[in-house]
């Protein structure tokens, strides 16, 4: 299984704009899942990633902040899948 963690917050318009990329990519994997976190719910979270949003951690590591390559992303999940 991969954990995908989004990190957003409302009114974001790049989150906006990354948010179906990763949810059309994680859903081509059924090995993968996602959940969104808000930094405005987690003053940690806000402190580390308040100026990289939106960023996409792959099993708790950063893997790309602002925008969101899916060619990318699909690889780096392809390859924690079959690791």
């Amino acid at each position: 299984m991969v954990e995908i963690t989004f990190i957003a917050k409302p009114g974001c318009h790049l989150c906006d704009e990354a948010r179906p990329v990763v949810e059309r990519v994680v859903d081509g994997f059924p090995g993968a899942t996602m959940h969104e976190v808000s930094i405005l719910d987690d003053p940690a979270l806000e402190a580390r990633w308040s100026e990289d949003i939106p960023v996409v951690l792959i099993d708790g590591r950063p893997h790309s902040s602002w925008r969101v390559d899916p060619v990318k992303l699909a690889d780096r999940i392809r390859a924690r899948l079959t690791a």
